[in-house]
């Protein structure tokens, strides 16, 4: 399964962008902040919550990390205008990381701010690992400073992850995507697991609040064990999944009085987000790819 997994994301680039863009459709919002709120308030409705994102990245002028700031400052002020069960996930890299440090900060804090006045939540993604560090600092500058309406993504592919834990409150647990050297970063995906299982151990023991974000059935069991051997409530901990993947693993966890959180990315950028995130993660190639057979097969049959 790796192998095929590895195949279709390896062919990506070639296929034609009308097609890649049919692939994605059921991953992506759409293209406008309507298409997000229509697919927002469609999981509210099936009682999931949701994290709005932006897609863009790695922006090349301080006026377009600008932009991508005031999309999130308007997505805000549409999450509070239509009363909206969601909150945001910001790429420091779009807010002009690479740039400089200084006009992230800016963008960011602005946001955060922002979001605080409107009594919502703004979690900050982990990239590459060449912006941990500074992802890292931003964020515990942002929590030292008294803001408490943040919070910040760790990646259990990571060798460095288990000790960046130490001291975090408000965490994101996921895999990662990223393809990074041996030097940094487990390549065994039971290693990988295990680095997972570790940490949310960690956190869990040190009671900060985890988004459990994987699609990985191994490791949905054990946090459960995990979370029913705490005995801990319904709002100390969440699930969170990507939009369109196993959805109906995560009605059930919605079924069985879990928190569940749907990432929900929109905009025009549309193209690069799938081919990064498929081509990255040649697992969640798979899952498209068998959903689309899938979807396929039931359209087909009388």
């Amino acid at each position: 399964m790796a192998l095929f997994d590895r195949a279709i994301a390896s062919v990506l680039p070639a296929v034609p962008k009308p097609l890649v863009r049919a692939l994605a459709s059921p991953y992506i919002a759409g293209p406008t902040l309507d298409d997000a709120v229509r697919v927002v308030r469609a999981l509210n409705a099936a009682g999931k919550l949701a994290t709005i994102d932006v897609l863009g990245e790695e922006v090349a002028i301080s006026s377009e990390a600008r932009e991508i700031a005031n999309a999130y400052h308007r997505v805000l002020a549409r999450i509070d205008d239509e009363r909206l069960d969601a909150g945001i996930s910001v790429k420091l890299t779009g807010l002009g990381l690479a740039l400089g440090e200084e006009l992230c900060r800016e963008n960011l804090t602005a946001v955060v701010d922002d979001a605080a006045a409107r009594g919502n939540f703004v979690r900050i993604d982990m990239e590459d690992s060449s912006t941990t560090d500074a992802t890292l600092r931003l964020y515990r500058e942002l929590v030292a400073s008294g803001r408490t309406n943040v919070g910040v993504v760790l990646q259990a592919r990571l060798r460095r992850t288990i000790a960046d834990a130490e001291g975090l409150r408000e965490v994101r647990l996921c895999k990662g995507i990223y393809l990074e050297p041996v030097e940094l970063a487990y390549q065994d995906a039971d290693v990988i697991r295990e680095s997972f299982r570790a940490t949310l151990r960690a956190l869990l023991d040190r009671r900060a609040h985890v988004a459990i974000a994987t699609h990985d059935e191994a490791l949905i069991e054990d946090a459960l064990a995990q979370v029913r051997t705490r005995g801990l409530g319904r709002d100390e901990y969440e699930f969170q999944m990507l939009l369109g993947v196993r959805t109906e693993r995560a009605d059930a966890l919605v079924r069985d009085g879990h928190r569940l959180r749907v990432y929900v990315p929109f905009g025009t950028h549309w193209y690069e987000y799938s081919l990064r995130r498929l081509q990255e993660n040649p697992k969640i190639a798979g899952y498209v790819a068998a959903d689309t057979v899938r979807r396929l097969a039931r359209r087909a049959t009388p």
